[in-house]
């Protein structure tokens, strides 16, 4: 479980396709990593196969990863986001994430308004009933804002929606959304909430009426 804080930016060191698979290497500048653990990388829930005292650790994703994220795009040098599992005293200042991403999401748009920088994403329309204005979505593992929504999107053929979104200086700096372009795919994790919201309207016709 993450909160979709980023604590590291971390970077790729080596990325390695194979047969369906992946294997990164990546700088994460954290030096007491444990084999075994997850780590948030670009939002995406990693286990460390192997580390070094210097923050040099190796992750294995299966095709079922590359199929569902947009990690296999990643290569050396690219700059990634980091966040390493939650414990029960730490403070919780951006939401429950999972680190399960939903979907892949496009950046469409990207400029500077004063000293904050507005973002708009696409996303897909299947996702557009966990969406809601002001509520919390995780774009590459970091927990934002829905500023606003755009409807009736068309972007390459697909059908979705825009997602509108103001990142101040601190988080523009020390994320990687200071290294993306537009066109760029980004991992899209909604909030796990609604979705159990919907889950339990669907397998549960009576729930929320009146009892005779």
């Amino acid at each position: 479980m993450f909160s979709g804080i980023i604590e590291k930016l971390g970077t790729v060191k080596t990325a390695s396709l194979r047969d369906k698979a992946m294997d990164l290497t990546l700088e994460t500048q954290f030096p007491d990593l444990e084999l075994g653990e997850s780590v948030a990388v670009n939002g995406v829930c990693l286990t460390v196969e192997s580390c070094t005292p210097d923050g040099v650790a190796t992750f294995h994703l299966s095709g079922e990863t590359l199929s569902r994220t947009p990690l296999e795009q990643l290569k050396a040098g690219s700059r990634i986001n980091l966040e390493r599992a939650v414990s029960a005293n730490t403070r919780l200042s951006g939401h429950i994430v999972q680190g399960h991403v939903d979907n892949v999401a496009t950046l469409i748009y990207a400029e500077r308004e004063g000293d904050s920088y507005a973002l708009r994403v696409f996303v897909p329309q299947s996702l557009r009933q966990y969406v809601v204005e002001k509520g919390s979505i995780t774009f590459d593992g970091i927990s934002l804002t829905v500023n606003a929504l755009h409807e009736g999107v068309t972007y390459h053929n697909q059908a979705g929606f825009e997602v509108g979104l103001t990142i101040i200086p601190h988080t523009w700096e020390h994320t990687n959304l200071s290294t993306l372009s537009v066109g760029d795919r980004i991992s899209v994790e909604v909030d796990v909430f609604s979705k159990y919201v919907e889950n339990l309207l669907r397998f549960s016709p009576n729930l929320g009426k009146a009892t005779p």
